[in-house]
């Protein structure tokens, strides 16, 4: 599986939270010759079952993104907008956006005001139209809106994509289903809606299938940027992030040192991933019925929430590695 390829068929998806259906379509595709069965839920989640008579195990990446809905369209043709998720307006000065229907703006600012200043309420959207009149024939109250940019190789192993959250996680959840031949657990993919909303879509799947294990498969925030702070441990190239901890979840000790035991045996590249902020499925999961065993596999990514985002394709490969030593684990229920 080609990673640049299978990034750039995710990212041409409309796919923010909520309206996740797209997304959902070319995942099932792609997801179909690795699995016995694909379905969406009421919510919208996608669930790729691959059977196994040991315990449950769900492995989850979030499939929607963060992106922009119109609810004001003004005399002269500006939009107005709410957010989908985290998204801070000095970050998404001037970015090139997209409609479902093809439709392309860009987000700018009122003049006269300081970018760090800078509120949802200053922004709009320009899709180039003259009037109310035209820009109602363009668009619509509730029509959604994402990042429009390209994804590109940087150095020797970066990849630089919108939407890396988390559409990176969702192509090494791909790559782990394509090596993952013989197994004894029953095996559980699900591409989860709504994450950027409040883990909403991992909280039902996770009620709907009642596993025994539950891996969250999302992205980490980085130490390794020029002035960070340290409310993160991982780094860019250095494998695989086994989740401890952030701001959702604590994850099970008995998950984090089986994850640390087989990375070793397998060789894999991984790394202790802390995060003071934040938080993935994970939290939503292993709070479900009586509590799920849980714990998490990241991928380092700088930037995130901006419509540039970096990851290293090893820590892809890692990642996707050491999902599929879990999924063929023997685990105890």
């Amino acid at each position: 599986m080609d990673l640049i390829t299978t990034l750039q068929a995710l990212n041409a998806c409309h796919g923010p939270s909520g309206d996740e259906r797209e997304i959902a379509e070319t995942l099932s595709r792609l997801c179909a010759p690795y699995v016995d069965d694909c379905r969406v839920d009421t919510l919208g989640n996608l669930i790729a079952h691959k059977a196994g008579r040991g315990p449950k195990v769900l492995f989850a990446s979030h499939m929607d993104s963060v992106g922009f809905i119109v609810t004001h369209i003004e005399e002269t043709g500006f939009l107005r907008l709410g957010r989908l998720g985290g998204i801070t307006p000095s970050s998404v000065l001037h970015t090139p956006v997209r409609f479902r229907s093809g439709i392309k703006g860009l987000v700018a600012a009122e003049q006269g005001l300081a970018r760090k200043a800078l509120t949802l309420d200053d922004l709009y959207i320009d899709i180039g139209a003259a009037d109310r009149a035209e820009a109602e024939g363009m668009v619509a109250l509730g029509d959604t809106a994402v990042f429009d940019a390209p994804v590109f190789a940087a150095g020797a192993h970066k990849i630089v994509s919108p939407y890396l959250d988390n559409r990176i996680s969702c192509v090494a959840l791909l790559m782990a289903m394509e090596t993952i031949t013989q197994h004894e657990n029953d095996l559980y993919f699900v591409f989860t809606a709504q994450e950027e909303l409040g883990l909403r879509g991992a909280r039902t799947a996770a009620y709907g299938i009642d596993p025994d294990y539950a891996i969250a498969v999302d992205v980490t925030a980085c130490d390794d940027m020029p002035g960070a702070k340290h409310t993160a441990s991982a780094v860019t190239g250095k494998g695989a992030g086994i989740k401890v901890m952030d701001h959702s979840v604590i994850c099970h000790p008995a998950v984090v040192a089986r994850l640390e035991a087989l990375a070793a045996e397998h060789g894999i590249a991984a790394q202790r991933d802390m995060m003071r902020t934040g938080g993935t499925d994970a939290g939503a999961m292993h709070q479900v019925r009586a509590g799920v065993t849980t714990g998490g596999i990241s991928i380092p990514c700088r930037y995130i929430h901006s419509p540039t985002e970096l990851a290293d394709r090893r820590d892809v490969a890692a990642a996707a590695d050491l999902i599929a030593a879990f999924a063929r684990a023997k685990l105890e229920v």
